[in-house]
Parts: C-alpha cells; sequence; structure tokens
C-alpha cells in the first residue's frame, strides 16, 4: 500500500509499505478519505521534539481518517464492527477501562499512554489503515467519506465547542478566525439556529463564512473588535464566541466580546493570551472553557445531527487530491490561504 510520510524540513515522501495486519482486537479500514489538518503542518515542518521524539519519517501521517472496514480481527464481535461497513475513526486509543475511556474520551486516558493515529501510530493517509476496533464510530449513509473526514476532526472540534457552550436558537455567537474549525463552528452554529458574527482577517474567508450563515462579518484590522460586536448586539455583547484562531489578541477579544453571564470557548491550540482577569472575565461572570478536540460520542452525535439537518459539509473542502500529489498539497496547504484539503480514494 501506499502511505504519505514527513521526514520534516517540509519534505513529504509516498512510500510503498506492507498492508497492514489486523491484530485480534483490530480492524483494517480501506481509507476513501483522509482529511488535512493544521496540526499536519508541526510534522510537516518537523521541529526538534518530534525529531527527538522519533516520530519523524517513521509514522503514517492524517488523523481524519474515513473509510469501509476490509478486515476484522479474530477477537472482534459483529456488534463492533462488520465487513463493508461505513465508518469513521476516533482517532484516540486508550486503555478502553478507565473512566475517560468508557465516557468516549480516550484521549484523556488516565491510566497509559494515549495512542494517537497519524502522530505516533500510523494514520489515514494512506491506502490502508489498521485501528482499535472500539475506535469506529458509524458514517451516516447520507454523509459522504469527505463529509467523515471533516466530522472526525476539525467540524467535530467545532461541534464539541458548541456543546459545551450549550448553544440556543436565540443567541448571538462570535466565531473568531474563519479557517476550517471555526468555519465548521459559524456553519453548525447557524444550523443550530444562532445569529453568528464571524471575524477573520480575510476577505475570502469571511465571503465563505457568509455562504456557510455568518448573519454579520467583521474584519479585526479595519474595526475595533469589541466595539462592533457590541454595535451588532446593542450594547450588549455577544452571547457566546469561540476562538479558533490561536491569536492572542482573537483570544482576548473573544472574551471581551460576551455579555456578563456570557460564555467563551478556546480551540485554537499553542501561544498564549492576556487579559484583566477581574475586569475581563470575573466581574462579568464569564465562563471560559477549554476545549480539546471531543468525545467519540459527541462525533456520532456531529455526525447524526449533520445528515439529519441535510447540511452541505463537502462544500468545507476546497481542494480534492490524491496521495501521489502530497507534496503539493501540503506546499499549498502551509500558504492557509484556501479552504480544507483532503485525500480521497
Amino acid at each position: 500500500m501506499r502511505g504519505i510520510v514527513f521526514p520534516g524540513d517540509r519534505t513529504v515522501e509516498v512510500r510503498q509499505l506492507p498492508d497492514p495486519t489486523p491484530g485480534p482486537r483490530d480492524v483494517v479500514v480501506e481509507i476513501r478519505a483522509s482529511g488535512m489538518c493544521g496540526t499536519d503542518l508541526k510534522l510537516y515542518h518537523g521541529d526538534a521534539d518530534l525529531r527527538a521524539a522519533g516520530i519523524l519519517g517513521t509514522v503514517v501521517a492524517g488523523h481524519e481518517p474515513c473509510g469501509v472496514v476490509v478486515e476484522v480481527g479474530s477477537d472482534v464481535r459483529d456488534e463492533e464492527a462488520r465487513i463493508g461497513q461505513r465508518v469513521m475513526v476516533h482517532h484516540y486509543l486508550g486503555c478502553g477501562v478507565c473512566a475517560s475511556c468508557r465516557s468516549g474520551w480516550t484521549q484523556m486516558c488516565e491510566r497509559r499512554p494515549v495512542l494517537a493515529y497519524g502522530y505516533t501510530a500510523d494514520g489515514g493517509h494512506a491506502d490502508l489503515m489498521v485501528v482499535g476496533a472500539t475506535t469506529l464510530v458509524p458514517l451516516p449513509d447520507e454523509l459522504s467519506f469527505v463529509a467523515g473526514a471533516a466530522v472526525s476532526c476539525g467540524t467535530g472540534t467545532a461541534w464539541g465547542a458548541l456543546r459545551r457552550l450549550k448553544i440556543t436558537g436565540d443567541e448571538t455567537v462570535a466565531v473568531f478566525g474563519q479557517g476550517p474549525v471555526g468555519l465548521s463552528a459559524t456553519l453548525l452554529a447557524s444550523a443550530l439556529g444562532a445569529r453568528v458574527i464571524a471575524l477573520d482577517v480575510s476577505a475570502s474567508r469571511l465571503e465563505r463564512a457568509r455562504d456557510f450563515g455568518a448573519a454579520f462579518t467583521i474584519d479585526p484590522s479595519a474595526t475595533d473588535v469589541v466595539s462592533a460586536v457590541r454595535e451588532i448586539t446593542r450594547g450588549r455583547g455577544a452571547d457566546a464566541s469561540v476562538d479558533a484562531s490561536g491569536s492572542p489578541i482573537a483570544r482576548r477579544q473573544a472574551v471581551q466580546s460576551v455579555r456578563p453571564w456570557g460564555r467563551t470557548a478556546f480551540v485554537g491550540e499553542g501561544g498564549d493570551v492576556v487579559f484583566d482577569v477581574s475586569s475581563d472575565l470575573l466581574r462579568r461572570q464569564v465562563q471560559l472553557h477549554g476545549v480539546w478536540t471531543f468525545s467519540s460520542v459527541e462525533q456520532e452525535a456531529c455526525a447524526t445531527f449533520v445528515a439529519e439537518r441535510g447540511i452541505d459539509l463537502d462544500a468545507l473542502f476546497t481542494d480534492r487530491w490524491s496521495l501521489e500529489d502530497a507534496g503539493v498539497a501540503y506546499a499549498a496547504f502551509e500558504q492557509q490561504t484556501g479552504g480544507k484539503g483532503v485525500f480521497v480514494h
């Protein structure tokens, strides 16, 4: 089979690898779609920590896999997986017995180091992928494989943030950053009935946000964000906000833009943020949530919501690639000027 590997220093290799063999509690998935995520760029760049950990050049990339089960291990029960089943993968594998794992939060496993597909174990940028049977999440028949790939990370993360914020249809939500995760938050919040204010410095991304349901758009480089949000909300502030940008400035503005008793979720990875804890947070009774991905239960709930509402997740993807195009695909993806990319088979 073919698999994409990152040796580091912005290099990509498409290697011929042995077909995987499932262990007793594993399955083999024939990959039909594998999404590209901003986290992949850490491997693509290949920093010193990843090199020291022995990850670079050894692990097949891709943690947004979606496909069809083609082989099952000897101890896998029929209710867990069957040949021909359309599936997504919750891309973490823990002990399976601790409280976190039993609740679907295997990335928070309390007993052993977590296996992360596409990072510490071979991922979905390949023809075939072997995964633990417990990581499988059913893909509704109404959804395409590329839609399933979106739910498997970026869109699922946006859904997790909105669920943590308990968004309702009579609320206004400000979404900072309109990359794939932020755009998913705009799309899903709109589908939930909320009024969305989308923020980004890119005119093309703001245009896409309007197409995906944003009622208002703001370019933070051209105006005072907090004042603009308050003007839209008649001086009150947004009911909730999501930062999907990871920008220190945007994070502060996300907190400051919500009303008293408002809620904010930080989704964007890395970096830091500075704000006045008393005036911005405590004395306005603002709730601040840190959101990291989603549980397998939420992944299935997100897919079900998208299927039942007829939401067009395929439209998130602006670029579809074959595995052989991996070098060109990641060189383009690094520029972060387009939408979401996906490898399709």
